[in-house]
């Protein structure tokens, strides 16, 4: 294929998006393709310096978006960048909860206190973002929440299993959470990537055999990057998906 152009989707031009963990990796993306979309994106990271690369990126960008420094795992500083969020730049219609973090971990190590960091930024923060954001969404007459998973624990993968335990547990989170908000026009769905090619990833974990590894496992060639995410974390979040809910929408080049 040659050069592609991608979709434009009028109804989030204006339109008030929160991302938790948007100032790097997959998170950095979706900042991006929201801003460029016209959203006013309001984003929590811990890295200012990686922030301000993401605000480099959006500088043309018709609002340009607010970077909210906080901790994830402090469920006050994530409430209160919820509500910075509604009082600078409206109440939110879009929730995109993508903040984790894969690092690995030996399981029969792991202790009670670790167990409980890794829960209370994997999964935790989910739950609290979306409890803060519906009530403004109500206010609206219905939103759309997106919460990121993961295809780590559908591919049995191993070294991260506090992680892929999360992430299962993303999709039972998505599922109650639509029939809770449901009747007030607010959509919960999960979206699933599998392995995608963030810095991150490619500086601590893809080596020759994990090249190999996504050559034997993906039906599709080539890589997926974050970019690819964020097109489909756009389509969930416009008024185009307006009758799609509880549901997993995976990334992963065929290999699950």
């Amino acid at each position: 294929m040659g050069s592609s152009s991608f979709a434009s989707y009028p109804s989030l031009r204006g339109r008030t998006v929160f991302i938790t963990g948007g100032s790097s990796g997959i998170g950095a993306d979706l900042v991006v393709a929201f801003a460029q979309q016209g959203a006013r994106v309001g984003f929590t990271g811990r890295s200012a310096k990686a922030a301000g690369e993401v605000l480099d990126a959006t500088a043309s960008a018709e609002f340009r978006p607010m970077f909210l420094q906080s901790d994830a795992t402090d469920v006050d500083a994530l409430r209160a960048a919820v509500s910075r969020t509604e009082n600078e730049l409206g109440d939110i219609g879009v929730l995109i909860n993508n903040v984790a973090n894969d690092e690995r971990h030996d399981w029969s190590r792991v202790s009670a206190e670790v167990f409980d960091r890794l829960v209370a930024i994997n999964l935790r923060p989910h739950f609290f973002a979306a409890q803060a954001a519906v009530p403004g969404m109500l206010r609206l007459g219905g939103g759309s929440i997106v919460n990121i998973g993961s295809t780590s624990w559908m591919i049995k993968g191993a070294g991260y299993p506090v992680y892929a335990t999360c992430k299962s547990a993303t999709v039972g989170l998505t599922r109650s959470l639509a029939r809770e908000c449901g009747r007030h026009s607010i959509r919960v769905n999960t979206l699933t990537p599998g392995w995608i090619m963030t810095p991150k990833q490619l500086d601590k974990w893809v080596d020759a055999e994990g090249e190999r590894e996504m050559d034997r496992n993906q039906c599709l060639p080539g890589r997926i990057v974050g970019a690819d995410v964020a097109r489909l974390a756009l389509f969930l979040a416009s008024d185009d998906s307006r009758m799609i809910t509880a549901q997993d929408f995976i990334i992963d080049a065929g290999w699950t």
